[in-house]
């Protein structure tokens, strides 16, 4: 069986795709890579935030669902996202760049011997950024070269994923029967959890927690996870599987940029398994990714309804030159 290969992506719900975008761009100094719509609701924008050139396991993607109320954290939830920089000196620097751009943090702390620093955005959407200082593993991305921040400390890509569960030993008898991850470290109700290279880009933390009331999505919360696959042929092998163990899945799925496979695998909790290829870079040059509205093919038919259903947001940067600041 192929292992899976790591993180492929996160797909949150943001109350503003305006907002989202400047918070990413500016604050975060991620690249946008692709301003496209929801492919199965063209009411709402889908936007893509990641490396410099969009590698698959550098992407956090936003929807911004119309009318959404506000999310609710709490157990069986997608609780947290990680971002990679590439040193715990790096932590320090974006210490400093929150508390000077009044983003709200917890800190520099430490989990399962690597350096953290937890945040949230104006949705009270949660994020962590982690150090990559002596990790191994899947190797991270390229920051993006003309963003705001220095390279030595900018973002990299995604890192471990955290999930809350109310029911830990379903959970962990799922991640390692079905998908064939490895429980390599445990701190009190935490759990680290790695598949395929293993490091900072294949690992999920689960953490324990029959306390908390059930979650209810909204926007500041996690719409779900995926992790990253060869080829539509290692796809197809994991529909298998899935379907092996009583699992109900989506079944194939063409989403242009990559190919995909949903399944729900325990409540509130959905996956993703996504092809590496064939990526962003298809129908924009890596000048101006992000600037314009990228939509499939089998969408490009709908274009002039899809332009007056969504608002106009100005996502161009090629004319600005930031300061590395």
């Amino acid at each position: 069986m192929n292992h899976l290969k790591g993180i492929h992506h996160v797909t949150a719900i943001t109350s503003s795709a305006e907002e989202n975008y400047k918070f990413f761009t500016y604050v975060l100094g991620m690249r946008l890579v692709k301003k496209t719509v929801n492919q199965d609701d063209i009411q709402t924008y889908h936007l893509f935030f990641a490396d410099d050139k969009g590698s698959a396991g550098t992407d956090m993607t936003f929807f911004d669902f119309p009318n959404i109320p506000k999310g609710v954290h709490g157990a069986n939830e997608i609780s947290k996202t990680s971002f990679r920089v590439p040193t715990d000196a790096a932590l320090d620097y974006w210490v400093k760049r929150f508390d000077r751009l009044n983003v709200k943090h917890t800190g520099i702390q430490e989990q399962f011997g690597k350096k953290t620093l937890s945040f949230v955005d104006f949705d009270d959407q949660q994020y962590q950024l982690i150090s990559d200082e002596n990790n191994t593993g899947v190797a991270s991305g390229t920051p993006w070269q003309d963003g705001p921040i220095p390279l030595e400390y900018a973002i990299t890509g995604l890192g471990p994923v955290i999930i809350r569960v109310a029911n830990f030993k379903y959970f962990k008898e799922m991640l390692e029967k079905v998908m064939l991850f490895t429980e390599i470290a445990e701190e009190e109700d935490f759990h680290l959890f790695e598949v395929g290279e293993g490091g900072n880009g294949a690992q999920i933390v689960v953490e324990f927690n029959a306390v908390l009331p059930v979650a209810r999505q909204g926007f500041g919360t996690v719409h779900h996870a995926a992790f990253r696959v060869e080829d539509r042929a290692v796809l197809d092998e994991w529909t298998e599987r899935f379907e092996s163990f009583g699992f109900n899945t989506s079944g194939y799925v063409d989403r242009h940029f990559f190919e995909s496979l949903y399944a729900r695998v325990a409540p509130q909790i959905l996956f993703e398994l996504a092809t590496d290829g064939p990526g962003f870079m298809g129908d924009e040059p890596y000048e101006t990714l992000g600037e314009k509205l990228s939509l499939p093919p089998f969408l490009e038919p709908k274009r002039a309804q899809i332009e007056e259903l969504v608002r106009p947001i100005d996502t161009v940067r090629s004319t600005i030159t930031f300061d590395k600041e």
